[in-house]
């Protein structure tokens, strides 16, 4: 396990470079602990990605980068995030072709799908979209050879390692499992996006018919 590589962005902002994506989310959560206890430097955003947080808003880079290097970062809790339920029919085009890639049956592929328990690694690509881990490396999928012009709005959708459910129609080349009727994004809900990055999913049979 390497160390983190951090990066100056700018004068007032600092990349911070992981090994994995565990260890992102794990850095993203002790970061959010320590401000909510007041014990981290004035920063004011935090955006975690696959595998890297970016600090913006930084007083002292230089300072806070060495602060960092000198953290036991502890491993990802499950037990005390909040955990949301997204309901969901297992009907997508894709699903078929999920399950010969994974070389079980469809409803074989649904209960592994449904079973896992996933986490927010990041948010991106649409406003309430995010980017979920929780299937090992057997279960990643190649994204579509020929994206689709528009993907209907509550889609679940496989790609690489991720889950993710488009919160608006878009064009996209994710493989489409199942759809939900969870509202993903809401300007008039605060907060606006069901889900954030640290948020625990799971996917229960049940959606709309």
């Amino acid at each position: 396990m390497s160390a983190p590589r951090m990066l100056p962005v700018g004068d007032h902002a600092l990349l911070v470079e992981l090994d994995s994506g565990e260890r992102a989310g794990a850095l993203h959560a002790e970061l959010l602990r320590r401000r909510a206890a007041g014990t981290l430097p004035s920063v004011r955003e935090i955006v975690p990605a696959a595998r890297t947080v970016l600090l913006d808003g930084v007083d002292d880079p230089p300072s806070l980068a060495a602060q960092l290097a000198t953290w036991d970062i502890p491993p990802l809790e499950t037990g005390t995030v909040e955990t949301v339920e997204i309901p969901v029919r297992y009907d997508g085009p894709d699903l078929a072709d999920v399950a010969a890639l994974w070389r079980v049956t469809v409803p074989e592929a649904v209960r592994i799908h449904s079973s896992a328990e996933f986490r927010v690694a990041f948010c991106g690509f649409a406003p309430g979209f995010a980017y979920l881990t929780g299937l090992t490396e057997r279960y990643a999928v190649p994204r579509r050879a020929t994206p689709r012009t528009a993907v209907p709005a509550g889609s679940v959708a496989l790609a690489g390692p991720y889950t993710g459910v488009y919160p608006r129609s878009s064009p996209g080349g994710w493989q489409l499992i199942g759809r939900t009727e969870a509202v993903l994004w809401d300007a008039r809900r605060e907060p606006a996006a069901l889900l954030a990055p640290g948020t625990r999913v799971r996917f229960v049979t049940g959606g709309p018919r």
